[in-house]
């Protein structure tokens, strides 16, 4: 057994069932895909440490924490026949987590570089219901709608309508709303034409470029 798939159960026993993390799909998903290849070479020996791993150059867009991932992930509750959008899909860890919860999934990516390191790395690992494309993040990606489940991989300050028009009804979309003093996941349903949400646990997580709040004008 290599170090890195004991670390990969580590992680999965220390960080994920212990924080009520019982969905045996998603287990089994987080105990499958080897996080050290999403992440650079000389961040690989922490790749599984209880952190926001930083991939990008300028070190804002990282791998979401392994336990925060996994809790939304069951919050969204894929179906195997579910067609999934990743927003911010960075270098492609969530996506080939999800990849094994979902019939489908499109990962949406508007960095070039990462965009281009998600297809190697889910290419590499024989992804093959994985479709990486490259546009704003903010805009979705209207063009494969509707969705059962979107998850916004990172935190966001604001929601656009663009997504209200995306999830299919009775679709789930989860995300971390940092817009307070303290963040918090939240799910949200599809209902005729909008979106109901919730909050359901405390979470931190790297802002996603684009989804900050406008500044309000103070007199």
């Amino acid at each position: 057994m290599s170090d890195f798939t004991t670390a990969r159960r580590m992680m999965v026993d220390g960080q994920i069932r212990t924080n009520d993390v019982t969905d045996l799909r998603v287990i089994s998903a987080f105990l499958e895909v080897p996080r050290e290849r999403f992440v650079p070479a000389s961040k690989a020996a922490i790749a599984y440490l209880d952190m926001d791993i930083p991939v990008s150059d300028d070190g804002t867009r990282c791998l979401l924490k392994p336990m925060v991932l996994a809790k939304l992930l069951q919050a969204a509750d894929i179906g195997d026949a579910d067609k999934v959008l990743i927003v911010g899909c960075a270098t492609g860890y969530s996506a080939a987590i999800a990849a094994k919860l979902a019939a489908s999934v499109l990962a949406l990516e508007e960095d070039h570089a990462l965009a281009r390191q998600a297809r190697r790395n889910l290419a590499d690992l024989d992804v093959s219901n994985v479709d990486v494309v490259e546009g704003p993040l903010t805009a979705g990606w209207p063009a494969a709608a509707p969705y059962q489940v979107v998850l916004m991989d990172g935190s966001i300050e604001v929601l656009p309508p663009a997504f209200a028009r995306q999830v299919a009804s009775g679709g789930r979309l989860v995300t971390i709303e940092a817009s307070g003093p303290a963040p918090k996941a939240r799910l949200y349903v599809a209902g005729e034409g909008d979106l109901a949400g919730r909050p359901i646990f405390d979470a931190a997580a790297p802002r996603l470029p684009g989804f900050e709040r406008a500044p309000a004008f103070v007199f």
